[in-house]
């Protein structure tokens, strides 16, 4: 058996495996395959429906929240958004956090003025900073809720007092937030919402519209939302096995019972490392991340052992980001308790041989 701890694409739930299977051959007894069936059919609108819907479900979403799914993945949102929100004389506020955060920089500055108001990079972003103020001038704030290569997480969603966006690829349905608090939520749908090939967008129709530029329509919110997500032919099986995942999510009750178990996954994984005398925890303890555990062993050559003992056990996709090094564990919402004692029990199977 593989235990997956990919950090995305990651592991899907295997009810959500099986039924796809069967929707290639025949898609609700249509005979046709869902990667063959009409995306403008009754057969597919219905799809993108309960999928957008579930999405409102889960979130608790008021009515001013729009939800799409869009072609492009997170990166193609780091030049959406600002294009959508941020004129060039205007100013859009972010803290920076890692990769994710700087492509976001980096986008964000073809389109208007961007302001860091606080970094972790002299530490390589193994923590999150919180001695700063967001500025009441601006055009919104910016930040990336959980970054999987560094294995932090804002664990507390900083006060804004102007429009809150937020990349949540990596932890978004995994823990219970004021969702209607943000008013743009975006994610790649890889990690906890399905496979790749789709981003999902949350976003306030009230903040849209407020720009000078020509915006393409097919770069522009409101033309997808009047579209509902179909503005062009959408990435039909990455929103059904989106629709899939979400359903599984709530049928398992929904975040309300999956955050605590994340939490117990996590707090066992890192209980393990901080009693370990040959692995060691990268992201500071008060920010680490609930998906994402980051840890490194006392040499290389301990940590090439270990990643070829790993395999030989079945434990597939821990190796850690090439900036950070090491390894990484990543315990999306369907990862197992069960496969997270498994790892468990590799590692210290591991120290064990070694110390001895």
């Amino acid at each position: 058996m593989i235990h997956n701890f990919n950090a995305g694409p990651s592991h899907l739930p295997a009810e959500v495996l099986e039924e796809a299977r069967q929707a290639i051959v025949n898609f609700n007894g249509s005979g046709l395959s869902i990667l063959e069936i009409g995306h403008r059919t009754p057969l597919f609108s219905e799809v993108v429906a309960e999928a957008r819907q579930l999405i409102c479900d889960l979130m608790q979403l008021d009515n001013d929240h729009e939800v799409l799914f869009l072609h492009g993945g997170a990166t193609t949102q780091f030049m959406q958004i600002p294009m959508n929100l941020l004129d060039a004389d205007e100013t859009m506020h972010i803290v920076h956090t890692g990769v994710w955060s700087k492509k976001a920089i980096r986008e964000a500055q073809c389109f208007g003025k961007v302001n860091i108001l606080a970094s972790s990079e002299n530490n390589n972003f193994n923590y999150i900073p919180v001695d700063f103020c967001v500025p009441e001038a601006g055009k919104y704030f910016h930040i990336t809720s959980n970054n999987t290569i560094y294995g932090t997480q804002w664990h507390k969603i900083p006060d804004a007092p102007i429009p809150l966006v937020a990349d949540m690829s990596s932890d978004i349905l995994s823990r219970k937030l004021d969702f209607n608090a943000f008013e743009l939520i975006y994610a790649g749908v890889q990690k906890n919402i399905g496979v790749a090939g789709a981003s999902l967008v949350v976003v306030n129709k009230k903040i849209l519209g407020n720009v000078s530029r020509d915006i393409p329509p097919i770069m522009d919110y409101r033309e997808h939302i009047k579209a509902e997500s179909m503005l062009n032919t959408p990435p039909v099986f990455a929103i059904y096995m989106s629709l899939l995942t979400l359903r599984w999510l709530k049928n398992a009750g929904g975040i309300d019972a999956i955050e605590p178990v994340n939490k117990e996954k996590a707090a066992l994984l890192y209980d393990v490392i901080d009693n370990s005398s040959i692995f060691k925890g990268t992201a500071r303890r008060e920010d680490r991340s609930t998906m994402n555990v980051t840890f490194t062993a006392k040499s290389r050559e301990i940590e090439q052992a270990f990643l070829k003992y790993a395999a030989e056990k079945g434990i597939y996709g821990i190796k850690g980001h090439r900036t950070v090094g090491g390894f990484r564990a990543s315990l999306y919402n369907a990862v197992s308790p069960d496969s997270v004692k498994y790892l468990i029990s590799v590692i210290k199977e591991f120290e064990s041989g070694h110390n001895g």
